[in-house]
């Protein structure tokens, strides 16, 4: 996920957060999305979905039960790639926020009924209490919730998790917590005034008895519902805190814990005994083991589970897709077919980043919207099931959004145009830099057709394939030498608060604003917002900004983006996560145990 945060509000506004998941909104964020058949209809283009806030009722368990869901068994689940964390405080990722939903909870989490969403408590027994103008949010704890050891989740544990988000190690988490508490713009100068638990007691949280906790921020704030359902808000029992050893076994509240974890090899969940479904909203407990296995090359995976070959019947991937090359045979088999699960991936967009501090002549910037080949990029990399063409810089998931085009194209792009603006850029570019995550074959291809479209305009494009862990480390950090590359990111509650305000203002660090972008007309209009205490306000303000911000081209809209994955035949309960966009392990089950 982008790194994205939203700024306070002036005036408190619990019905504003509300009141806004409440309005529909565009599929993106929740249309829903299954496999055909029983397992629900594969989502369509421009389904809405209502969002709502849940009430203390809502927030009871058990979790309303899957259709036809069976228990015992072993589901398994087969990603290329192991987990870069498990540890919550880290985890900043969709598929890695709901898979974690096995082992792990939160203060408040989405409750997922018939593919819409609702944002109920999930440790706590409700989506949480404000005062004091919204400075002041408090949680009570559910009765009967535990460690995998039987030991009570208490406040203090909450707030020790919380506390760990200020740590050194902890910088490519979510922000939030460490910023709202604090007051700060960003957290590099949230960990000046707090630098994490030892060092001491963050007297901004409060715990006036086991089953209480209260958050103290310095300015009010009306998103911390959708903050405490995020992974970061787990508990974090500090006689349990192994350090970087937690990032590869976290101690489990969920209805599994890890039995065993070999990294990059496997990693085997069974039951968790001391989880009370009668206290869970959110979860099951259908399968009696999941076994994770990684490494595998998923073409291989995705024949195996279509064709129903060895223990493909009882696999599925989290993380993959359907590869291109199956893709069009198994819409073409009706029982292959049967086995995709396709709905919109959450709020994510899908665009071609340009690093403002390197390209910084807005004609440029023009001149690359207009080469870019969203056409052909989007066929080398799986075709129209990949998503819709984008023209705008938030998702139509996003409460609020409204269509807009500033620069029209045709999407195999326009040569002619972008040599105009080339012609009158006060900078002269011959040469720019692509860096991509060279993990797979079909982005090495989309690589080479961004070159020989740029080669049509007079730009030698010098492309740069990273392993996955250095394009984290050196394209979102510092001053990297990288111009362009291509990424795909959702804010982070479906939303309009957690996009401009803290990834385009000037004075953000390179970890938030990545693309270094700046604008002091933008700077001004945020400033302005942040002092809007009205929800509706406020969103249809961001929204009407996004337009300014992209008149100057800072990225290059290319998808909404939509998913398709697959499910052995035995696999049940198989559903694109609305908020999440992959498919829900939480909901899975075995047909045939």
């Amino acid at each position: 996920m982008v790194r994205i945060r939203p700024r306070t509000a002036a005036v408190p506004a619990l019905v504003t957060a509300a009141a806004l998941l409440m309005c529909s909104c565009s599929a993106g964020a929740g249309a829903e999305g299954g496999a055909t058949g029983k397992d629900k209809a594969v989502a369509k283009s421009g389904q809405r979905l209502t969002a709502t806030l849940g009430t203390a009722k809502d927030s009871q368990g058990p979790a309303p039960a899957v259709e036809g869901a069976r228990t015992g068994g072993t589901v398994r689940i087969a990603n290329a790639n192991d987990y870069s964390h498990l540890d919550p405080q880290k985890i900043y990722a969709g598929e890695s926020y709901s898979t974690s939903l096995l082992w792990g909870r939160q203060l408040t989490q989405y409750q997922v009924v018939d593919g819409k969403p609702k944002l109920v408590g999930d440790l706590a027994t409700d989506t949480g209490q404000f005062s004091d103008g919204g400075r002041t949010w408090t949680y009570k704890l559910k009765d009967g919730i535990a460690w995998e050891d039987g030991e009570p989740i208490t406040s203090e544990h909450v707030k020790y998790g919380i506390e760990r988000t200020f740590a050194p190690g902890f910088e490519l988490g979510p922000t939030y917590w460490p910023e709202w508490l604090t007051g700060s713009e960003d957290r590099t100068a949230a960990v000046e005034k707090y630098a994490g638990p030892e060092h001491g007691d963050l007297g901004a949280i409060e715990t006036p008895d086991a089953k209480t906790i209260v958050f103290r921020f310095p300015q009010p704030q009306s998103d911390v519902p959708y903050m405490a359902a995020q992974s970061s808000s787990s508990p974090v029992r500090k006689d349990k805190d192994t350090g970087t050893g937690y990032d590869t076994r976290p101690f489990a509240t969920g209805p599994y814990r890890i039995a065993e974890h070999k990294q990059n090899q496997s990693l085997t969940l069974e039951r968790n005994p001391h989880w009370k479904p009668e206290t869970d909203p959110i979860r099951h407990q259908y399968a009696d083991r999941f076994e994770f296995t990684f490494g595998k090359k998923i073409l291989n995976t995705a024949q195996e589970v279509l064709n129903g070959r060895g223990t493909g019947p009882d696999t599925l991937s989290t993380k993959s897709e359907v590869p291109p090359e199956l893709y069009a045979e198994a819409r073409r088999d009706a029982k292959k077919k049967d086995l995709l699960v396709a709905g919109s991936q959450g709020a994510y967009t899908s665009d071609l980043y340009i690093k403002n501090s390197r390209v910084t002549d807005p004609e440029v910037r023009k001149a690359i919207h207009y080469l870019f080949p969203r056409e052909q990029a989007r066929q080398v990399l799986g075709g129209p099931r990949l998503g819709d063409f984008a023209t705008t810089l938030s998702s139509p998931a996003v409460v609020g959004w409204k269509k807009y085009d500033l620069y029209p194209v045709a999407p195999a792009g326009d040569i002619e145009k972008a040599k105009e603006h080339l012609a009158r850029a006060k900078t002269k570019v011959d040469t720019l830099t692509y860096a991509y995550e060279s993990d797979a074959p079909e982005k090495d291809r989309l690589a080479q057709v961004l070159v020989e479209a740029f080669a049509k305009a007079g730009i030698k494009l010098v492309t740069k394939p990273l392993e996955k862990a250095a394009f984290t480390n050196e394209v979102f950090r510092g001053p990297a030498p990288y111009d362009l590359w291509l990424s795909t990111n959702s804010v982070d509650w479906p939303t309009p608060s957690t996009l401009l305000p803290d990834s385009y203002h000037s004075k953000l660090d390179a970890l938030a604003n990545s693309i270094r972008y700046g604008n002091p007309e933008v700077d001004k209009e945020l400033e302005r917002i942040a002092t809007i205490g009205e929800a509706r306000q406020k969103a249809d303000a961001l929204i009407a900004l996004e337009q300014t911000v992209m008149k100057d081209v800072p990225v290059v809209p290319f998808l909404y983006t939509s998913v398709t994955q697959f499910r052995g035949k035995n696999v049940g309960g198989a559903a694109i996560h609305p908020i999440y966009g992959s498919i829900a392990a939480a909901d899975l089950y075995l047909k045939k145990p």
